[in-house]
């Protein structure tokens, strides 16, 4: 086992419930973001599961990649190959001798893979991002005596599932373990204060201060003229960047075909979009096709346009635009909408973000796009009102990279 780092008060006092038999059915573990909420989470569920003994767990979260590294790495970590084994094929882990099955929540299949289970204890990750139906389905299986769940959140929308039929509902044998970022004392205070810079308004709220708030009116509210480039700037940046990418999003009878030329500066330290092809008619596969090949000739003639990444909804333009390209066409991530919107966000709240003032039509979307006022969730506004379509072309170029973007 590796030795553990100091914990923090508020981490100490949360462990000391398990030493005074104070948890309950349901413990949720809720708040802001790097407030050191999952990491006491892991190293409690790992002391109560080796406290209990032999029985039947689970660990979900929403793909195995993401439980993966959010919970199986950092158990590893601290608790050491001798303590913990796992192979995420096999979907199963064992944890002092403890065999944990292992499952993922991202499709509508998921509840059916736990039906008929009995367990003893559960830990979810991001729990938010779960459908209700598959947690639903997870409690009525702690049917085992003193089974326990144990979850971890940020906060979302104030009439979530979770809010409204969990955390605000009476009489349930649930602890609700909330956490600040001032909880954490051992955070580089510069980390601190770039954090609180990346995020403003809802996401401000909701990661940094721990509230329940709805996302209301223009999404982009940082977005201003300073961020656009002229052509100077933006002859300036292509010359200097690392490398390019292209966002390719696919229009139907209503929408609009849109490449999207992205840019990233040396070390990551900001992103450019260079350009745009926007094209509303889609006159034809064969037009598009021809389109698609002169354009990413035109914005690879440095040798710098790394890959150009598409809608995979489209499978056979997909393969159509790798026989006509010189460079790598993959299938874009498509992270949820949501991820892209609060990435976006975060690079234009810390300034990390310019645009040229040739991308008349991204520019556009930037500035009209709104949430829709008329969802109990999160949801960009998508009537045909406002362009959609450039702003899911702009994040697909660049949706690959979050990682190196917010390496910190």
């Amino acid at each position: 086992m590796s030795e553990r780092p100091a914990l923090s008060p508020r981490q100490e006092q949360v462990l000391s419930l398990l030493r005074k038999g104070e948890l309950k059915r349901l413990n949720i573990f809720e708040g802001s973001v790097r407030s050191g909420k999952t990491y006491v989470s892991l190293i409690l569920w790992a002391f109560w599961v080796a406290k209990r003994g032999e029985g039947r767990y689970l660990m979900a979260a929403k793909t195995m990649n993401t439980l993966k590294r959010n919970l199986l790495e950092p158990l590893m970590e601290v608790f050491g190959e001798d303590n913990l084994s796992y192979c995420v094929s096999k979907k199963e882990a064992f944890l002092f001798g403890r065999r944990i099955y292992l499952e993922s929540c991202a499709d509508s299949r998921a509840e059916g893979r736990i039906r008929g289970m009995t367990l003893d204890g559960a830990y979810c990750d991001e729990l938010t991002l779960f459908n209700e139906d598959f947690f639903s389905m997870l409690l009525s299986r702690l049917s085992a005596p003193d089974a326990k769940l144990f979850a971890t959140t940020n906060p979302d929308h104030p009439c979530h599932w979770l809010k409204v039929n969990y955390l605000d509902s009476d009489g349930l044998d649930m602890l609700d373990l909330r956490f600040t970022l001032e909880d954490n004392p051992y955070l580089d205070p510069a980390y601190v204060s770039a954090l609180k810079a990346e995020y403003k308004g809802v996401y401000y709220d909701r990661y940094i201060l721990g509230r329940w708030v709805a996302a209301e009116g223009s999404i982009y509210t940082d977005f201003s003229e300073a961020l656009i480039m002229s052509e100077e700037e933006t002859a300036k940046a292509e010359q200097s960047c690392m490398f390019k990418t292209m966002g390719i999003d696919f229009g139907g009878n209503k929408s609009a075909t849109v490449f999207i030329l992205a840019a990233f500066g040396e070390g990551y330290d900001t992103l450019y979009i260079l350009d745009e092809h926007y094209d509303s008619e889609n006159s034809g596969a064969e037009k598009l096709i021809a389109d698609f090949a002169e354009v990413q000739a035109q914005w690879n003639a440095d040798g710098r346009l790394r890959a150009a990444f598409c809608d995979s909804a489209e499978q056979l333009l997909v393969k159509s635009f790798r026989q006509a390209a010189e460079i790598p066409v993959k299938n874009a991530l498509k992270n949820p909408i949501n991820n892209r919107i609060r990435m976006f966000c975060r690079l234009m709240a810390s300034d990390r973000l310019r645009i040229s003032c040739r991308c008349k039509h991204l520019i556009k979307a930037i500035q009209t796009a709104v949430w829709d006022s008329s969802r109990f969730c999160d949801t960009r506004l998508d009537n045909g009102t406002t362009d959609i379509d450039s702003l899911d072309a702009m994040e697909y170029a660049a949706e690959r990279f979050e990682k190196e973007l917010f390496r910190f």
